[in-house]
């Protein structure tokens, strides 16, 4: 035999040995040395899967929060601008104020010249329709009970029956209401 064909058969031996190791049931040590590598393996990928979920977890709730944030801010920015479309005249309407008062105290001090009187009413009144259009509403204020969310207590009068005690008995000043929140607040004298 040839050197080479000694090759050739030592080959075809070691590939023998090595199927029939093959063949053979795995002993026990081995079996267990393979379970726990797979066991390994699975763990390392359950921990990944753990890892991912939480990164997932913590990303969505980031995302929920960040939308919460832009809603609320996209409300409240609605609710600024509708307010201020409502409420933009305030200004001018405040300043108007204490010329309403002036027309009316000259209203109430004209007596003797009826065309006059007529004159200023119609204007007075043309002027009330236009605020109250706007949103303006006078406070009513005389004979009902005080409260410090509408009237300035200017001062105080005795009550003459207990009825009255807490009672607006005077409105010095008439208060007012835009769109349904305090424009001025009415000064009026209250029974105590």
């Amino acid at each position: 035999m040839t050197q080479e064909e000694k090759e050739i058969e030592q080959e075809k031996n070691n590939q023998q040995d090595t199927e029939a190791k093959a063949a053979q049931p795995e002993t026990e040590p081995e079996k267990q040395k393979e379970h726990k590598k797979r066991h390994d393996r699975h763990s390392e990928h359950d921990h990944k899967v753990q890892e991912m979920g939480e990164k997932l977890a913590e990303m969505n709730d980031k995302y929920v929060r960040l939308y919460s944030e832009y809603e609320n801010y996209r409300k409240r920015t609605n609710t600024e601008k509708a307010d201020l479309i409502v409420n933009g005249s305030k200004d001018m309407i405040k300043a108007i104020l204490p010329v309403v008062d002036d027309m009316e105290r000259a209203l109430t001090a004209m007596s003797d010249d009826e065309g006059a009187k007529e004159g200023v009413q119609l204007i007075y009144n043309k002027m009330m329709n236009i605020l109250s259009q706007k949103g303006l509403k006078p406070m009513e204020s005389k004979g009902v009970k005080f409260d410090e969310n509408l009237h300035e207590a200017v001062t105080q009068f005795p009550a003459t029956d207990e009825s009255q005690k807490g009672t607006v008995v005077d409105v010095v000043e008439k208060g007012y209401f835009l769109n349904d929140k305090v424009l001025r607040y009415a000064k009026v004298v209250v029974a105590i």
